[in-house]
């Protein structure tokens, strides 16, 4: 049913609700699952793949650390960095590669920010075409 969801994460405490729910449809549906941080300070919207800062270090090791449990509960995954807008980023791989699911956690936010902008799992939804699993952080 899922042979890949891409799970989007922005390395805040909200991340361990959709990792702890995607681990067990993952395994369930034999799923691979690709893991997908966007690194939006200066550096990366300025320089993309060429920033160097703390930032993408600990971006990096964050994702490495999420891929390992993933493969220590004997599910494939893969770990990837973007850079940029999140929301831009997270459309444009899901038009570039493809997935049969997006998983996201939000953080339930209701803030004038929020309903002047949107927030980016809203916006990503209404952006692909794919199935959208978002599940509210506590």
């Amino acid at each position: 049913m899922y042979k890949t969801i891409l799970v989007t994460l922005d390395g805040t405490a909200t991340d361990r609700a959709i990792v702890e729910h995607v681990k067990p449809l993952a395994k369930l549906a034999q799923s691979r699952v690709v893991l997908l941080h966007v690194a939006d300070g200066w550096a990366a919207r300025t320089y993309g793949p060429d920033a160097v800062s703390p930032e993408i270090i600990e971006d990096t090791a964050y994702l490495q650390q999420i891929r390992s449990e993933f493969q220590s509960a004997g599910i494939p995954a893969a770990a990837e960095l973007a850079y940029g807008d999140p929301v831009n980023e997270i459309v444009k791989w899901v038009d570039r590669k493809g997935c049969d699911l997006v998983a996201m956690s939000t953080h339930g936010h209701r803030f004038l920010a929020d309903l002047f902008l949107g927030t980016t799992a809203s916006r990503v939804q209404h952006s692909i075409s794919v199935p959208v699993l978002l599940l509210r952080a506590k």
